[in-house]
């Protein structure tokens, strides 16, 4: 006998009409705003969900773009209740990745352990696309415990190398090209995160699942 699924997530959602057509709804964290996308986007293919051109996830909130009544659907919103973020159903994204990063020796210092044990849990563990920005490409992936969790670089670099796989915060994620960045550096893939000849151009987008395969 199976116990009862997860419970819906506490969601104070905090609806603000942003110009004519668009409304920025707010929630406590990342957790909250990735299960409110997943919401939205289950009942706009429902056909429950008013008209909408545009759904953008970020960290804490979730921007709908193109309504034709923003502030029915704020008041809507009031009245939802929000299930647990699903599990995605496409099977996962595999970057291979060389765990060669200028910033393992320190990232293995913060998490306790040695450099191989970083790219074997890093490479073991499963993330999901929590919200793409920063660049074309970028993906900010969650996943990792929060006592995993390292602080960026107290000093950014100039130049940070396409395919550069880093970790900052509660994020793991990768530069689609060469930018600056503050980001602590574990490894390198050679996966194109950004190429505008494929469709979609974006490897990775909200809520697709990545998991990374170490290489020699």
């Amino acid at each position: 006998m199976t116990g009862p699924g997860p419970a819906p997530l506490p969601t104070p959602l905090r609806a603000l009409p942003v110009g004519r057509h668009a409304l920025l709804v707010e929630v406590a964290g990342t957790r909250e705003a990735q299960a409110l996308h997943a919401e939205l986007l289950r009942r706009r293919d429902a056909g429950t969900l008013p008209p909408v051109r545009e759904i953008v996830p970020a960290a804490r909130t979730v921007l709908l773009d193109g309504l034709a009544d923003p502030r029915a659907l704020a008041a809507d919103l009031a009245h939802w209740t929000v299930p647990p973020l699903p599990a995605a159903e496409a099977p996962p994204v595999v970057l291979p990745v060389r765990y060669d990063g200028a910033d393992l020796a320190e990232v293995a210092a913060l998490w306790g352990v040695g450099e191989d044990e970083v790219a074997r849990i890093h490479s073991g563990t499963e993330f999901r696309v929590a919200f793409c920005g920063f660049a074309p490409g970028f993906g900010y992936l969650t996943g990792l415990p929060e006592r995993l969790h390292v602080p960026r670089r107290a000093t950014p670099r100039t130049t940070v190398p396409a395919g550069s796989v880093g970790l900052a915060g509660p994020y793991t994620g990768v530069y689609p090209r060469s930018s600056p960045g503050g980001w602590q550096l574990i490894g390198r893939t050679d996966a194109i995160l950004w190429d505008t000849g494929r469709d979609p151009a974006a490897l990775l987008s909200p809520g697709t699942r990545v998991r990374f395969e170490e290489r020699p």
